[in-house]
């Protein structure tokens, strides 16, 4: 997912992640400009998934 999909619909793509991942909390999903990297980090920390898959996952939701 390039910076530019990721920052356009994050906002639409939080909520379904929480709805996957109810442990997930708004820190761990905070988006920052330049950061996407800490994102996917703490999300393959909280799903056990590769950042890979984590790419393949956001683009399906």
């Amino acid at each position: 997912m390039d910076k530019l999909e990721l920052k356009g619909s994050w906002n639409e793509l939080k909520g379904k992640v929480k709805q996957a991942y109810g442990d997930l909390t708004d820190d761990d999903l905070i988006y920052e400009e330049g950061k996407e990297d800490e994102l996917y980090g703490r999300l393959q920390n909280k799903t056990g998934k590769t950042r890979d898959e984590v790419v393949k996952w956001l683009r399906g939701l």
